[in-house]
Parts: structure tokens; sequence; C-alpha cells
């Protein structure tokens, strides 16, 4: 009877016990970046610069800025907003480009991470035609409510499951990350691209 009592009382604790209130859904869905889907905006800088706004989700753009083959990724409710947020200052020393898929995390319907694969070029390691070859980082990047900043790294090629891991990062570390305050995480094992960004 002891027995019985104490499966009836782990069933109510873990059902009907329970307040599914609090509960969150996660899910991602995906923007473009690619130049045909966005709007190129002002005029090319002397080294040859742009900047393009694409329609990302939920009434945000993503802003990106290239510049001497080096570029930044930003997001707010406009170009203005996106353009003042610590992301479009947050450069990096080797040339890089990004892939041209969003990937927004979302609770409950609404985005609070962004994250996107990057390519860091790797002046130590050449191709044929003596062109740097380049290393595969998932960035994440927190949205709005607050400020919007690079929250963590995942180096692409030293995890296999590099996508999975950037989104739980997203989901774990995102909403409450500081920026300015707060030390972006290297999540999961470190490789070269993680070391690119470091020089």
């Amino acid at each position: 009877m002891k027995l019985v009592i104490n499966a009836c009382a782990f069933a109510i604790l873990f059902t009907g016990g329970l307040d599914h209130s609090n509960a969150q859904t996660f899910s991602s869905s995906y923007t473009s970046t690619a130049p045909k889907d966005c709007r190129t905006v002002g005029k090319p800088s002397e080294s040859g610069g742009t900047t393009q706004v694409c329609p990302g989700k939920s009434g945000f753009v993503v802003l990106i800025a290239e510049d001497d083959l080096r570029e930044t990724v930003s997001v707010g409710r406009d170009r203005a907003a996106a353009a003042k947020e610590p992301a479009a200052e947050a450069w990096f020393a080797p040339f890089n480009s990004t892939e041209h898929k969003v990937e927004w995390r979302t609770a409950n319907g609404k985005p609070f991470a962004i994250t996107q694969r990057w390519h860091i070029a790797d002046g130590s390691d050449l191709d044929k035609d003596g062109r740097p070859n380049t290393k595969a980082m998932l960035m994440v990047t927190r949205l709005p409510p607050g400020a919007v900043c690079h929250v963590a790294y995942v180096d692409a090629k030293a995890n296999p499951d590099a996508n999975e891991l950037a989104r739980n990062a997203a989901d774990e570390l995102a909403r409450d990350f500081q920026c300015g305050k707060d030390q972006v995480k290297i999540v999961g094992q470190s490789g070269r691209a993680v070391e690119l960004l470091r020089r």
C-alpha cells in the first residue's frame, strides 16, 4: 500500500501538480541576407565597403556592413537602431565574411537571438593561389529587449554538433547576457576559427 501511495504522489507531482504556465516553446526560423533579398544603403566607402539592410523576423532588420573584407552584423527595429548597437562595432582583425542564412531563435514565438555562420580567413593556411583558406564558426547574437551583442562562438570544425551547440547557447545564455559586462563564451571544443578571433 505504501508503494501505491508513493507512486500516486509521484504521478501527481509530475503531472497535475506542475505549473506549466512558465513553460516555453523554443523554435527556429530563417531569413536570408543574400544581396538579392536586401537593399544597399548609402554610398560605398573609399575602400569599396557597403552596407545592406535585410528583412528579419518580428519587425527586426539585419544590418550588414562590409569594409576592407571584414563584416559586422547587427539587428534593430530599423537601420539607425541597428547601427547604434554594440554588435555594429564588433569586428574581427582577420578578413571574414558571413553566410547568407540567419537562424532566429524564438521562445513562444518571440525572437531573442540569432545564429549565423561566419568564415574567418587563416593567413597561415594558404591555398594553391596564395589566398587564405577560411575556418567556419557559428556566432550567437542576443536581441532586444536590451542591447544587441555577441554572446557565444562555436567552432564549426572542432564540433560536429556545432549547430545544436549554438542553439543551446542561444537558449541558455542570450536573454540574461549583459553586453559590455559579460564575456563572450566559447562553447564546445575550441578550434582554429576561435583561435583566429583572439588575434
